[in-house]
């Protein structure tokens, strides 16, 4: 991994979020990271990190609108 310098303000209470996870579930909910990247970066197992999405409002399903209409169409 590429480390990589964040600046934030200076009364940003950072001891109340873990930083690496939460940049973490944003990448991989915008799919620049797959699961296990994501994972790997948030120093999490992949089963790990997918348990605790739901905290960080980010879904594990992947499917698109169009996806799901393509499913009803040929259900």
């Amino acid at each position: 991994m590429s480390p990589y310098i964040l600046n934030l303000p200076d009364n940003f209470d950072h001891k109340t979020l873990d930083i690496n996870l939460y940049v973490a579930s944003k990448l991989y909910e915008d799919a620049f990271l797959s699961a296990g990247q994501a994972a790997e970066m948030a120093g999490l197992s992949k089963k790990a990190f997918i348990e605790i999405m739901g905290k960080y409002g980010v879904s594990i399903f992947s499917l698109s609108i169009d996806d799901v209409s393509n499913d009803v169409e040929n259900a």
